[in-house]
């Protein structure tokens, strides 16, 4: 039983910070945002692109990588993104405009999406069921230390240089972590899992994931509720800065406070998920989302509690978060041991397009209007809230009955 724990914190650590990526290269530079968009004289909107391009990497980049993952095992795809997403962000900031910054930005997202999707991948080669679920609690707990410390990191570096350091740092980070990953983090699916080497076979894998009910109940009311999260992330430093008039350091403190919200709700849903089931706390989640969400476009659109009230409403939005996510990567991933990777990167595809999609609508009123952020929010989360109680409901979907989620880890592979 040690050596079980001992190994489970082992793995803990080395895929927290892979899995905490997408959260690094969007959260990190939030702050810089408005000093962003003078330098490279862009509006807010544009810059606010920045985030949509690195969402659609982050998208695309988890489909590709997926099945990759699934045929030639996880740790060659990883390595490579890690190298090719150290690139990116260096070459981040030596972008001498917009445009060169927005397509810099999709390949870093491309290249940090190896992160993200191998990492659940690798989760899913160890656990499933209740299992799976607690141990996707404990990565939200460590992604969550991203909202909680990158912007305050961000503002630092921004008071000490530039927004460009940002960007350098993370790449050495990055490097760092590459080393760290190509000593100590073992292969974890073995030759007897991994799919055919033909790409009919990855596009059969693929086919069994997205024709499957239970995998679509749970992915899409998780990746459409990305849509008010993104929301919140695109538009948060505009309406607080720029609004309410808090400096880059104030903001990156209010962004943390929510993250800390994320962190404790995750270790939380990790105590419970045994006793009440992923799809109960899954539910929580989703009317958490629901109701910070609706309730922050009334206090927009009513004007009415002012910064005290947004923030409380964000905070509610984030911390749900630590219910709904690792509910429903274990209850969409359950029945994919042999296609976790193709799995893991279907769920990503729905969660960052909703997001690549949400991000850029939160800027079109301008950067001094918060309106846009509190309707996107909003209507992300009812929507969420929506499809989980609909199509739960419909003949076939997964109940908190059937198909029973095992609560016992599985054998790693040899």
């Amino acid at each position: 039983m040690a050596g079980q724990q001992r190994d489970g914190l082992r793995l803990l650590l080395l895929t927290g910070p892979l899995s905490a990526l997408g959260s690094m290269c969007v959260d990190l530079y939030l702050p810089a945002l408005p000093s962003i968009s003078r330098d490279l004289h862009a509006d807010a909107s544009a810059t606010q692109a920045s985030l949509t391009t690195c969402l659609v990497g982050l998208a695309l980049g988890q489909v590709l990588i997926g099945p990759v993952s699934d045929r030639l095992g996880r740790r060659p795809p990883l390595l490579c993104g890690l190298v090719a997403f150290a690139a990116a962000a260096g070459a981040c900031s030596f972008a001498p405009n917009i445009y060169d910054f927005l397509a810099l930005r999709f390949l870093q997202g491309l290249a940090g999406a190896s992160g993200i999707v191998i990492s659940r991948a690798i989760v899913r080669d160890r656990y499933s069921g209740a299992t799976a679920a607690r141990f996707f609690s404990m990565l939200m707990t460590v992604v969550g230390v991203g909202p909680l410390l990158a912007p305050q990191l961000g503002a630092a570096l921004l008071a000490l240089g530039s927004w460009q350091l940002m960007f350098r740092v993370l790449a050495v980070a990055v490097l760092a972590l590459l080393a760290v990953a190509y000593w100590l983090l073992p292969e974890t699916l073995s030759v007897v899992r991994r799919t055919g080497d033909s790409a009919a076979a990855a596009l059969r894998s693929m086919r069994s994931v997205i024709t499957d009910r239970t995998f679509l109940v749970n992915a899409l009311a998780c990746g459409i509720g990305f849509g008010s999260i993104f929301s919140y992330v695109a538009g948060a430093p505009f309406a607080l800065e720029n609004v309410f008039g808090l400096s880059p350091s104030l903001f990156s403190l209010a962004f943390g406070v929510n993250g800390l919200g994320l962190i404790v709700a995750s270790h939380v849903n990790g105590r419970l998920v045994s006793r009440f089931g992923p799809m109960r706390l899954f539910t929580v989640g989703a009317i958490g989302l629901a109701v910070g969400s609706v309730g922050l476009l009334i206090l927009v659109a009513g004007h009415v509690l002012g910064l005290f009230g947004m923030l409380a409403c964000m905070f509610l939005v984030v911390s749900s978060n630590g219910f709904m996510t690792p509910n429903a990567m274990a209850l969409a991933l359950n029945d994919f041991p042999h296609a976790a990777g193709s799995a893991s990167a279907l769920l990503g595809l729905l969660q960052f397009s909703v997001g690549a999609l949400a991000a850029p609508l939160v800027g079109l009123a301008g950067p001094r209007d918060d309106l846009p952020m509190g309707i996107g929010m909003a209507f992300f989360g009812v929507s969420a809230l929506t499809v989980r109680m609909l199509l739960a409901r419909r003949p076939g979907a997964i109940t908190e009955t059937a198909p029973p989620l095992d609560c016992v880890a599985e054998s790693a592979p040899p």
